[in-house]
């Protein structure tokens, strides 16, 4: 009986085929109003996503015009690079300068007059070795037998705690005879100047501590010094700074000086300038990123040709009242007189950046280097002011990205809206498979129904035939 239900054989009809276009038709009219539902929510949230990371962007390129630190850099340059180098930082003043290199600093290398044929069986000595810095700086060694061969005097040196201030090491050379090779103690003071110089002192375990043999070797009496400590010495405009590194931060505000080498009497010129090429490129770049967000706010609204608004070309966010806003507080911020410049300029456009009737940013650079050249200051101010361009937009596009701001609540409810309508679809198939299971049932007993009345009518054509 199964089969010829499920088969049709009693009615002929095919009932799976009848109840799947049945039941297709009564349910595709919900699934297909859920999917545009579906298909407009998804649409918008996309479009909210790709605004908001266009938000995003055009707030990063606004940052150092924000801040004002662009406007804050320097240029340095040397007029002899072989002899004396300069970079500028923020807090750097405009000036030219003129300095003399007379001397380099200088780190002392002591290398030790003892010669050893084998640095980890010889032994140095027993005893305790005394380091002392000029600065004040002093630690001490312990030497015995764990650790009294060259190799191991090295290590001990380098990793003890309280040494801030020389580094030890061995290197190989010829004997003094000229026979054969040898190795030799070599410290190095970690840091040039005088203050960084050292001296090594102790006790010899042998009793003499003058000597040239046991630990006493390794004293600073029994040590050549191929590089004596010294300090560097400059003049600035014929005033003298001694430092002790050749690297100086600190005698020319905000301006580091890299000595190369001395050359006494010979003045190098040093310019520290605004770096305006700096500020152009932060100004290009927000230019850039304005007509890049011209252009997605445009492409999400733009009219694709469909009059109700739902052809292929149309842009997500065709209509929307929250694109419009965006849109419209964007440009406002942008174009609007800056009520804090302290100058002459108080406006983008006076100072070379303009929008033209498509809404497309563009830099004068002429302009704009007319207007740093005549008052620097309130160029700095149009973007980076209490009312500034940039400290406008970077207050307006917070409050749109932020946390539960309104793109984010937008987006927040379309997501709900998606999960409502995946809750509805799954209903409608619910019921639609309660139809069906129905249906098949009726359909079913209809066909069982009808096989009997055909057997029945077979059985009497049959009978009356015979008669």
């Amino acid at each position: 009986m199964s089969i010829v239900s499920t088969t049709g054989i009693g009615s002929g009809i095919d009932i799976n085929s009848l109840v799947s276009q049945l039941v297709t038709a009564e349910g595709q009219p919900a699934f297909n109003a859920i999917q545009r539902q579906e298909d407009a929510a998804n649409a918008r949230l996309s479009g909210l996503g790709t605004l908001k990371s266009g938000l995003s962007d055009f707030q990063t390129a606004l940052a150092s015009l924000k801040d004002g630190s662009v406007f804050k850099t320097h240029t340095a340059s040397s007029s002899d690079e072989s002899i004396l180098k300069a970079t500028a930082g923020a807090s750097a003043v405009a000036g030219s300068y003129s300095l003399e290199v007379t001397q380099l600093a200088k780190a002392q290398k002591s290398i030790a007059k003892a010669e050893f044929s084998d640095i980890t069986t010889t032994t140095v000595g027993t005893g305790t070795l005394s380091f002392t810095a000029t600065s004040g700086s002093t630690f001490s060694l312990t030497v015995d037998s764990s650790n009294n061969t060259l190799e191991k005097m090295r290590d001990a040196i380098n990793s003890a705690s309280d040494n801030s201030f020389v580094s030890a090491s061995i290197v190989n050379v010829d004997n003094a005879a000229g026979t054969g090779t040898v190795s030799k103690l070599v410290l190095t003071a970690k840091n040039s100047g005088t203050t960084n110089a050292f001296t090594v002192s102790g006790s010899d375990s042998d009793g003499n501590h003058t000597d040239t043999s046991g630990l006493s070797q390794l004293f600073s009496t029994n040590f050549d010094n191929p590089s004596v400590a010294q300090d560097a010495i400059i003049k600035v405009d014929g005033q003298t700074a001694t430092r002790s590194s050749n690297t100086i931060t600190d005698v020319l505000p905000g301006v580091t000086l890299n000595l190369q080498s001395q050359e006494p009497g010979t003045s190098v010129n040093i310019d520290i300038g605004v770096d305006k090429a700096a500020i152009t490129k932060s100004i290009n770049s927000f230019v850039t990123a304005y007509n890049k967000l011209h252009t997605t706010t445009k492409d999400l609204g733009k009219y694709g040709g469909s009059t109700d608004g739902s052809g292929d070309g149309n842009g997500a966010l065709i209509g929307d009242a929250t694109l419009r806003y965006v849109t419209s507080q964007v440009r406002t911020n942008t174009t609007s007189v800056v009520s804090s410049a302290t100058g002459n300029y108080n406006s983008l456009a006076l100072i070379g950046v303009k929008i033209d009737k498509d809404g497309v940013m563009s830099l004068d650079s002429t302009q704009l280097d007319t207007a740093l050249a005549a008052d620097f200051d309130s160029v700095g101010d149009v973007f980076s002011s209490s009312d500034g361009v940039a400290t406008r937009l970077d207050s307006t596009l917070t409050g749109l990205l932020q946390s539960g701001g309104n793109l984010d609540t937008q987006q927040s409810s379309l997501k709900k809206q998606l999960t409502t309508l995946e809750d509805r679809r799954t209903d409608v198939q619910v019921r639609m498979d309660n139809f069906q299971k129905s249906l098949q049932k009726q359909f079913t007993a209809m066909d069982v129904l009808v096989g009997q009345f055909n057997s029945t009518g077979s059985f009497l054509t049959s009978w009356i035939n015979n008669l």
